[in-house]
């Protein structure tokens, strides 16, 4: 199969289907997402025109050899795995291609499956088909995820059985450094009842200057008393159009903890929707960027609360500067029986120039009486009396201003468990506020 750009037909879907060797019922989905790819529209992100952005320009396909260790890495991707033990539950994709993955052997003796998509299509197909696209995502939502079905290109699937608590994080490194090869990735997690795990993922471009696409779904089912731990950093480059939806879907008691750092260059459209089905469910969504040069991005961060006692948390921030957009749509419903339930909601926009452009849009959607709610919301310059303080300590302006910056989306640094990605983040904050 040519590595080049090529027409997307059922021909090619075929093709792609067989060489990896993919169960029936997956190349059915893939064809019907193609099908239902030229009747659907495309998303529509409040207050965004997406219609013209790159969604389908991009190769989808290249092989690379695998390496033996993750000493095989270039710096940049290696310095963002932990040191010990945590560095021995990974998986490493480039270009759409996994080169590396490892598990120990303490978690497999557990039950514990955390493995790229295809193997997991092959030697857990049952397990896939039961989660894949079914309750947090469906194919049929908008172009987009139709597209996703049809080209999908890699991705990781990680199931913790019941009772089984993970005391390490697990983590992916999506890296593309061929800056035409598109990320197709889909993330299916699966927490069965009474399990607990970490798992943080990163996106980055290290090649950049030609047009590309990322289309990235995650979904996080959580069972009854369990836990998923959610981190990620997402750093792709100014030449990829990034559409990126994170779903998840709470039983009883069950909790999802966001930590998003969303750094793309490129123009982003992002949703981070949970479900929190459960009586007593809890979601707590932490979410930080910085849009710098003409950069566009759109941001939803939604919670449906259906069960009783739930909990739903949003946390908000953003920094917007040169001509950079920004635009931020939280939103925390209630849904009628939901009772006792509690939705609070933060976001704050910083703008750093006077062109840059913020927009924060809280909701509240309430359908039930015997609940809690409420939001706050500020968009603005920095602050002068924060200014004059930290100058007045004999701080130049331009490091008060920094200084203000890293504190204001230190919520989300904080939260991120592995030291090296929480240092590649602070990395890349640093770059982008210099």
């Amino acid at each position: 199969m040519s590595a080049e750009t090529v027409v997307f037909d059922e021909t090619y879907i075929r093709e792609f289907s067989k060489m990896r060797n993919e169960p029936d019922w997956f190349l059915k989905l893939r064809l019907r997402g193609l099908e239902l790819s030229k009747e659907l529209a495309l998303p529509k992100p409040e207050k965004t025109k997406i219609e013209h952005w790159n969604f389908h320009d991009f190769k989808h396909y290249v092989e690379n050899e695998s390496i033996s260790s993750l000493d095989g890495l270039p710096e940049d991707v290696k310095k963002l795995f932990g040191k010990g033990q945590e560095a021995g539950n990974v998986i490493v994709q480039r270009n759409a291609t996994v080169v590396y993955q490892e598990l120990s052997d303490d978690l497999k003796n557990k039950g514990v499956i955390f493995t790229d998509i295809w193997t997991a299509l092959s030697e857990h197909a049952d397990l896939v088909q039961k989660y894949f696209m079914t309750e947090a995502v469906q194919v049929d939502e908008h172009r987009l995820t139709a597209l996703h079905a049809a080209l999908l290109n890699g991705g990781v699937f990680l199931y913790v059985p019941k009772n089984v608590e993970i005391d390490v994080p697990l983590q992916t490194v999506f890296w593309q450094d061929d800056p035409r090869v598109g990320l197709i990735n889909h993330v299916l997690i699966v927490a069965d009842d009474n399990s607990s795990v970490t798992y943080v993922e990163n996106y980055l471009s290290t090649n950049s200057g030609e047009p590309s696409v990322a289309n990235i779904i995650s979904e996080v089912i959580v069972g009854n008393n369990a836990t998923v731990r959610y981190g990620a950093v997402d750093h792709l480059s100014e030449t990829v159009t990034t559409y990126v939806n994170r779903r998840g879907r709470i039983a009883n008691d069950g909790r999802i903890e966001w930590a998003l750092g969303q750094m793309n260059d490129g123009s982003t459209v992002s949703e981070n929707w949970t479900k929190c089905i459960g009586n007593g469910s809890t979601s707590d969504a932490k979410m930080v960027t910085i849009g710098r040069g003409e950069q566009k991005q759109n941001f939803l961060v939604r919670m449906d609360q259906i069960g009783q006692h739930s909990d739903g948390q949003i946390f908000a921030a953003g920094v917007m500067k040169d001509e950079a957009m920004g635009i931020f749509n939280t939103i925390g419903k209630i849904f009628q029986g939901g009772k006792k339930s509690n939705a609070e909601q933060t976001s704050r926009m910083l703008m750093l120039s006077k062109k840059a452009r913020g927009d924060v849009n809280p909701i509240l959607l309430i359908d039930e009486d015997d609940v809690t709610a409420g939001h706050a919301a500020s968009v603005g310059q920095v602050d002068e009396v924060q200014l004059y303080y930290l100058m007045s300590r004999g701080i130049s302006r331009d490091e008060a201003e920094r200084m203000i910056v890293r504190g204001f989306l230190n919520p989300v640094v904080a939260d991120l468990p592995i030291e090296g990605v929480k240092q590649a983040l602070e990395s890349v904050i640093e770059r982008k506020i210099q």
